[in-house]
């Protein structure tokens, strides 16, 4: 029986296979590179975590876990609420079948707010890279468990030709020793299993102390209050990013500030 995350890439496959089917590399690439500019993802991050925490905040209106979390999904007004509430960056899932997300809603959000844009999808070919970058994605996602060193290292290699930031997201150590071959900072320590969808805060107190100092922890999943956050930085975490415990608040930008209060003062602050 097929983990949650072979599910979720064999449906990837099809979607890349017609991508490619509806576009050529050429195109898109013109696109990629009429886009407006990059936003920076990763300094936006660096400078926010200096005196207080980096907040990636995620539009997401369901999931393979929970099903529906936001009825009344409108990708503008979310956008607006986060960067009212005090987000650093946002991250907008891209995923039709399992998170009932879609391409349009990077583009409305992203075009509402002065923020950089993580597209959150499962990346598993060039051509989505590029795509990416003409939607207007500041940033991309690799997930270690989806993906081989080599295209690994392609899709990266890709992303920052483009100008793009990357977050390499890891949940063991043998994924993480994986990722620090690569060449990108952001590093994001998911205590979700992917193949499994379960959630332990315990994962990233074991991984986070192992990131090597010249790479960024971003904590990922699990993460619901500022307590939760304050253990997190207590294993060496600055940047997270959380999205079912927002996208489930009534107020919004409220409860972005909630979870940004009280922050562990960063060493040496």
């Amino acid at each position: 029986m097929k983990d949650v995350l072979a599910k979720i890439i064999d449906g990837k496959r099809e979607e890349v296979a017609a991508l490619h089917n509806s576009t050529t590399r050429v195109d898109l690439m013109a696109a990629a590179r009429a886009a407006s500019p990059v936003r920076g993802f990763t300094q936006a991050l660096k400078a926010a975590s200096q005196s207080g925490y980096g907040l990636i905040a995620e539009l997401k209106k369901a999931s393979p876990s929970k099903g529906l979390i936001r009825e009344d999904f409108d990708p503008e007004m979310l956008a607006k609420a986060y960067e009212d509430g005090g987000a650093t960056c946002l991250s907008v899932l891209t995923d039709r079948q399992w998170f009932q997300g879609a391409p349009e809603y990077l583009v409305a959000a992203r075009n509402a707010v002065a923020l950089p844009v993580l597209r959150k999808d499962f990346m598993i070919d060039p051509l989505q890279i590029i795509e990416s970058r003409a939607l207007g994605a500041d940033c991309i996602l690799l997930i270690m468990a989806a993906l081989d060193d080599v295209l690994a290292r392609d899709l990266e290699a890709c992303a920052i030709e483009l100008g793009m930031d990357v977050l390499i997201e890891v949940h063991d150590e043998s994924e993480l020793e994986r990722a620090c071959r690569l060449s990108s900072p952001l590093m994001g320590i998911n205590n979700r299993n992917l193949k499994t969808m379960e959630i332990s805060l315990d994962v990233g107190a074991a991984m986070l102390p192992a990131l090597p100092k010249d790479r960024i922890a971003v904590a990922e999943s699990g993460l619901f209050a500022p307590a939760d956050l304050a253990r997190m930085a207590a294993s060496g975490a600055r940047c997270f990013l959380i999205g079912e415990s927002l996208m489930r608040a009534d107020d919004v930008a409220g409860a972005t500030r909630t979870i940004l209060t009280d922050p562990v003062p960063a060493a040496g602050g």
